[in-house]
């Protein structure tokens, strides 16, 4: 059950992003805090460092690709929160999907022609490869 509060912030960032194409700051606040209650309550195994280093690897990724233009600020927020609160190893297998989700919404928008698109459905996809491979990989990341 410890997926549950990520699913239901992601899912709301997506509608946020779908309808809008912005994403409220309290959304990522909520993951953050997520992540120290998690912790603090011993629902999440994820040390400290660990969970430091996962936000780490989600601002300098977040802010890079900000800096590209490939993402808004909003959407770089949101990575460093989901990476501080599921840690590294579950912030690669998150990005993994998301690379892969990313790529299909950029085909999609082309297709379309579109200039951009919301990205938080792609950081959705991620986070479900990331539970799953959770649920049913050999060993547990959250």
């Amino acid at each position: 059950m410890i997926w549950l509060i990520p699913t239901i912030v992601l899912t709301i960032a997506t509608a946020c992003d779908l309808r809008t194409r912005e994403i409220p700051d309290w959304l990522s606040l909520a993951l953050l805090s997520w992540g120290v209650i998690a912790k603090l309550a011993g629902w999440s195994h994820i040390p400290w460092l660990g969970m430091l280093v996962g936000g780490g690897i989600g601002l300098g990724l977040g802010l890079l690709l900000f800096y590209l233009g490939g993402l808004g600020g909003g959407d770089g927020k949101l990575i460093t929160a989901l990476g501080f609160a599921i840690g590294p190893l579950g912030l690669i297998v998150t990005l993994f999907g998301m690379a892969l989700a990313g790529g299909v919404l950029a085909i999609v928008a082309k297709l379309r022609g579109q200039a951009d698109y919301a990205y938080v459905p792609a950081i959705l996809a991620g986070w479900f490869l990331c539970v799953g491979y959770d649920w049913f990989g050999a060993r547990s990341l959250l």
